[in-house]
């Protein structure tokens, strides 16, 4: 009898590995095409957008394909970073600062403000509990859903990570309230192996726990439940916040946004990340906010086969995110640290060197006509 229950038990074990690895790709790969999507509309409104990239989302950045942003790369650094310390998050957030310094060196073409104050911080010898400056910028939510999925089942640490990734460059509570409702989506849909969003009541309920002390937040909370029972679309959503001409970098902004475009079309990765896209703005990072949270509930299966192939990038690529989500799901299952997936890192800076000449091209695309 026990020599029949061991492959059962091998099998269930390795069927929950697949489910685990699945969606942690899905988090991953949707979160970098969200990005790569949105990228270049990004600070576009809505209509502007519209006019100017006319017809259904696609990759327009360069000769019809895709390349990331910061919101994938600062991802990134955070699986490295959970790899080598997945019991520590002290030792993470050290770990995660050292990235950011690195990648302030090889000179991104787009750097926040705070992000840079914070990174500038780190370098004069702020450790990472001091170097987060005041503000409530989009930082912390763009990063944090990996790691609501590496803890999914255990929400002490999930907490504690959340606020070290958070407080290493944003201080305001505010980016640790929105910050922490990205984490504990993306925990839910892990944990719940959630297919399509949940109830409406359910929903609110994590939303309204996320923040029970900030009234800002719990306003917000009631502004989403109002438009969800008014059956309002995401841009609707977005007016209703005072978004008319686009999704702004705060994060009391975007996160409603992102999280409501997940709670409406969760199960259609395309709809989902469309109906964030479609409000302009800060579309980037709404679309990886978005992409990682409805990733994780379709799986990498579930996002168009040609916008994950429109990604074209090196030496951070979907590869690279696909060997990280392999990895991450092993770490997460012995609970022990891991060596950092290695990739051409010294090809960096040739590559951001690039990737600002195409951005600084579609700059000055934008002061063309349609307007």
């Amino acid at each position: 009898m026990t020599v029949v229950a061991l492959p059962t038990v091998a099998n269930g074990e390795a069927r929950e590995i697949a489910e685990q690895t699945c969606r942690l790709r899905g988090l991953l790969v949707g979160a970098a095409v969200g990005d790569a999507l949105g990228l270049p509309a990004e600070g576009l409104s809505r209509w502007r957008a519209q006019r100017l990239y006319q017809g259904q989302w696609r990759h327009r950045l360069v000769f019809g394909r895709g390349m990331i942003s910061d919101d994938t790369e600062h991802t990134i650094f955070v699986a490295q970073s959970l790899l080598c310390y997945p019991n520590s998050p002290e030792r993470f957030a050290r770990r995660l600062g050292w990235c950011l310094r690195g990648w302030l060196l090889s000179l991104p073409a787009g750097v926040g403000f705070a992000t840079l104050r914070a990174i500038l911080k780190l370098w004069l010898g702020f450790p990472p509990t001091r170097s987060g400056v005041w503000s409530a910028g989009n930082g912390p939510a763009m990063r944090v859903a990996l790691i609501g999925a590496f803890f999914a089942a255990d929400p002490r640490r999930r907490a504690a990570y959340v606020a070290a990734s958070t407080r290493i460059t944003h201080a305001d509570p505010k980016a640790l309230t929105g910050a922490t409702a990205i984490a504990e989506l993306a925990a839910w849909i892990v944990r719940d192996r959630l297919t399509q969003p949940p109830s409406l009541d359910a929903f609110i309920a994590l939303v309204r726990a996320c923040g029970p002390d900030d009234h800002d937040w719990l306003s917000l909370a009631d502004t989403i439940h109002r438009a969800a029972r008014d059956d309002c679309t995401v841009a609707e959503l977005a007016e209703r916040l005072g978004l008319e001409k686009g999704v702004t970098g705060y994060i009391y902004h975007t996160v409603p946004v992102a999280a409501y475009a997940w709670f409406r079309h969760g199960g259609d990765y395309r709809r989902a990340l469309t109906a964030a896209l479609d409000c302009g703005g800060d579309t980037d990072t709404v679309g990886a906010i978005v992409g990682a949270l409805a990733g994780a509930t379709v799986g990498e299966p579930g996002i168009p086969g040609a916008w994950r192939a429109g990604v074209a990038d090196w030496p951070r690529s979907l590869p690279l995110l696909r060997v990280l989500a392999e990895r991450l799901t092993a770490g997460a299952a012995s609970g022990q640290p891991a060596a950092p997936v290695r990739y051409c890192w010294p090809a960096i800076p040739a590559r951001n060197l690039a990737f600002l000449l195409i951005v600084l091209a579609h700059g000055f695309r934008r002061l063309l006509p349609p307007y």
